[in-house]
């Protein structure tokens, strides 16, 4: 468990600079230059990540488990999962209607697949996975409200276009990730399916 905690701590650490030190960030950025800070960020940010594989990996040979999730719950986290693909796809399709009302979709899904995946599994490791997603994704959000706020920031309107291929792209990559990938990559059928 130790290796999954310092794995959320540099990841997630590196992504809560801009809650916690929004002012430091944008020094560095100055003396270092938009490049080194970048690459400093992804090093930092792979190395969590990786850390969190690991981690997780070693938490799942001896989970502890907390609870027993009823099987509903698995339908339901498919249904959160969903939504989060789309999100996550409205944060790079241009112009549509989940980006001009929602402002940050890619931070909305964080929030919705951790919920998701907290309803449907019942370990420690699991709870302190996706509940430390969750509660990031929750102050990451409320921070970046707040600076939109403050910085007059305006989002393009939506276009019928546009929201149509962010939901057909986000569906698209919820039946590859639903339906094949997640069983290959993390072992553990969501729906059931195998290939």
């Amino acid at each position: 468990m130790s290796v999954l905690i310092l794995g959320l701590l540099l990841f997630l650490g590196a992504h809560s600079v801009r809650i916690v030190a929004d002012g430091w960030r944008a020094r560095t950025i100055a003396r270092l230059g938009p490049g080194a800070w970048k690459g400093l960020y992804s090093l930092v940010s792979l190395a969590g990540f990786a850390l969190i594989v690991w981690g997780w990996g070693l938490a799942r040979q001896q989970p502890v488990v907390l609870w027993q999730p009823p099987v509903a719950l698995r339908h339901v986290n498919a249904l959160f999962t969903l939504a989060a693909f789309v999100l996550i796809a409205a944060a790079y399709v241009p112009r549509n209607a989940f980006k001009a009302r929602l402002h940050h979709p890619m931070v909305l899904s964080v929030k919705l697949w951790a919920f998701g995946h907290l309803l449907a599994t019942g370990t420690l490791a699991a709870a302190v996975l996706f509940g430390a997603f969750l509660l990031w994704a929750v102050l990451d959000f409320r921070t970046a409200r707040r600076r939109d706020r403050a910085q007059g920031t305006r989002y393009p309107t939506g276009t019928a276009g546009g929201t149509a291929l962010a939901v057909a792209a986000g569906a698209a990559g919820w039946a590859l990730f639903a339906f094949w990938l997640h069983a290959a990559w993390i072992g553990v059928a969501p729906l059931g399916v195998t290939a």
